[in-house]
C-alpha cells in the first residue's frame, strides 16, 4: 500500500521577533483590540522608538499607519520614510495600501515589505499584479475576529473566513502572511494558537503571528507551531517582554 504524504509545517530554527510601531497622528501608540477610542501613547517620536528597537537587536520592524488603515491611503509618509532611512534593519509596512502605485511608492521609500489587508478582500486583481511584480515584498494580512475577516482598519466585518481568504491568496501567488487575532491584539492575554496552527497547516506558507503575545512561553509555542515570526507590540512597551531576552531565547 502506498504511503499517503502528510504535510508537516516548517519548524523554524528560530522565530523572528518583530517589534511593532503603530503610528497615529505622528505618534507611537497602541490600541486595544484595534479600538481608536482605547489608545495609549507611548512616544511622540516614532523614529526614536525605531532606533531604540534596532539598538536592542531587533532584526526587523513592523510599522502600521493607523491613520492610513482608517482612511484608505497612507497618511504618515514622512515619518515612515524617515524610519526606513534611519534604521539599518528591514521594515514592513501596513495601513492604507490599496493601490499598486502605493506599493511601489513605499518600496521606493525604503520599506522592504508591504502588507495588503483590505485590498486582499476587495481587489484580488491588485494582489495578483503585486505578487507578479514585487514577489517577496508582498505580504497579505489576515485580520480576523472570531475567525472572520475584518477590513478598513478592522472597522468593517465580513462573512469571509480567515482560512478561506488565505487559500485564495495562495492561488494568486502570495508567499507570506501575517495572522492577527483582533480580539487578542493589545490585550496581553495570549495568541490564538489554534487559529494560527490551522492557518499554518492549511496554506503551507510562512506565517507571522500577531495579537496577544505577552510572554516568552508564547514565543516558544509559536515557534513549535511553525510560525516564521512574531510581531510584538504592547508587551514590549509595557515591559512584559524584554526584547533582548526574547531574542536570546528565540
Amino acid at each position: 500500500m502506498a504511503k499517503v504524504f502528510q504535510y508537516q509545517p516548517v519548524r523554524w530554527v528560530i522565530i523572528e521577533i518583530i517589534p511593532a510601531i503603530d503610528i497615529r497622528e505622528g505618534r507611537c501608540v497602541r490600541l486595544y483590540q484595534g479600538d481608536f477610542d482605547q489608545e495609549t501613547v507611548f512616544s511622540d517620536d516614532p523614529v526614536e522608538v525605531a532606533l531604540q528597537w534596532q539598538s536592542l537587536g531587533a532584526p526587523r520592524l513592523h510599522i502600521v499607519d493607523l491613520d492610513g488603515a482608517f482612511s484608505g491611503e497612507v497618511h504618515n509618509l514622512d515619518i515612515i520614510t524617515e524610519i526606513a532611512s534611519a534604521v539599518l534593519i528591514p521594515t514592513q509596512l501596513g495601513g492604507g495600501i490599496r493601490q499598486l502605485e502605493t506599493v511601489e511608492q513605499m518600496l521606493k521609500a525604503g520599506v522592504e515589505r508591504v502588507i495588503l489587508s483590505t485590498a486582499a478582500v476587495e481587489d484580488q486583481e491588485l494582489i495578483k499584479r503585486a505578487c507578479q511584480r514585487f514577489r517577496e515584498s508582498v505580504i497579505v494580512g489576515i485580520d480576523a475576529r472570531e475567525g472572520y475577516i475584518s477590513t478598513h482598519g478592522w472597522r468593517q466585518e465580513t462573512e469571509l473566513g480567515a482560512v478561506e481568504l488565505a487559500r485564495s491568496m495562495v492561488e494568486l501567488g502570495v508567499r507570506r502572511f501575517i495572522y492577527t487575532d483582533i480580539n487578542r491584539d493589545g490585550t496581553l492575554t495570549e495568541p490564538n494558537f489554534s487559529a494560527i496552527a490551522e492557518l499554518i497547516n492549511t496554506i503551507r506558507r510562512p506565517v507571522i503571528a500577531a495579537g496577544g503575545i505577552s510572554s516568552l512561553n508564547h514565543l516558544n509555542m509559536l515557534k513549535t507551531l511553525g510560525a516564521e515570526g512574531a510581531i510584538i507590540g504592547k508587551a514590549l512597551y509595557t515591559g512584559d517582554i524584554d526584547l533582548k531576552r526574547a531574542l536570546a531565547t528565540s
